[in-house]
């Protein structure tokens, strides 16, 4: 008996964990889709939800290698299997042509609101990522996104 209930314990007690981690990390996508919610002063979580998904799916395609993974590593679980659930794109989309298509996917969206959008989640997202990490994010992707990201669009120096 001895044998067959430590197991049994060991297991709940695992189970018991693998719990309090999945409502950690609910806890963290509900921190994230708050913010976004404040961001984009959205009536309820709910629309701050649904536009954080569509955006950051948006964003899955355009962002590959390392820049990717470590991306989706800082994200909410949530969050990151939007990411990583994306098939990269073959061209990058500039960044009018990249608030167009999420303006495509957002019921009821103008070019204008659709801005809105993709700034209010992007700024959160910002705001999560070390400095060098959206460094190299932006990096990848054409030049425009970093307003997107509430950022300064800094040209090189020559």
């Amino acid at each position: 008996m001895i044998a067959t209930t430590a197991p049994v314990e060991t297991t709940r007690r695992g189970t018991s964990a693998a719990r309090g981690d999945e409502a950690a990390e609910h806890r963290r996508w509900e921190e994230l889709a708050e913010k976004v919610r404040e961001a984009g002063q959205y009536a309820t979580r709910s629309e701050a939800e649904r536009v954080t998904r569509i955006v950051l799916s948006a964003l899955g395609g355009h962002v590959t290698g390392e820049e990717r993974v470590d991306l989706a590593r800082t994200l909410p679980r949530e969050a990151a299997q939007v990411i990583a659930s994306q098939i990269p794109v073959t061209r990058p989309l500039t960044a009018p042509e990249f608030v167009e298509a999420a303006a495509a996917r957002i019921e009821g969206s103008t070019p204008a609101t659709a801005r809105w959008d993709v700034s209010s989640v992007l700024s959160v997202l910002a705001d999560m990522l070390a400095p060098n990490l959206l460094n190299r994010i932006l990096a990848q992707l054409p030049p425009g996104y970093a307003l997107l990201f509430g950022r300064a669009e800094l040209a090189a120096a020559r």
